[in-house]
């Protein structure tokens, strides 16, 4: 069965530069192995695709639990320079709460 991320997780933004970074961090702790299994940076960059055109660093951190996707090349060259609606990459925390996963 299909789920999309945001029944599962919940995402934050931030951004440097035209790097965007974005975690991913499960309402569920045990949810977190779903989430590392299935949202792989390849997984990631395929859904991003057209917003993205850098590479895709997935880093994860299993403490927390979160993953956390440095994009690179995903702010339309960057906030000072960008003439994008969302310069600082934020609405892109919702576009990845989009994706959907094999549950």
């Amino acid at each position: 069965m299909k789920t999309k991320l945001y029944d599962l997780a919940h995402s934050r933004a931030g951004d440097k530069g035209n790097t965007l970074t974005l975690s991913l961090i499960p309402y569920r702790e045990e949810d977190y192995e779903l989430l590392r299994t299935h949202c792989t940076a390849e997984a990631v960059k395929q859904h991003l695709q057209g917003i993205v055109d850098g590479n895709i660093t997935r880093y994860e951190l299993p403490r927390l639990p979160a993953l956390q996707f440095v994009c690179e090349r995903a702010l339309l060259g960057g906030v000072t320079t960008s003439l994008a609606m969302d310069t600082h990459g934020k609405t892109l925390s919702y576009a990845l709460l989009e994706m959907e996963i094999e549950r």
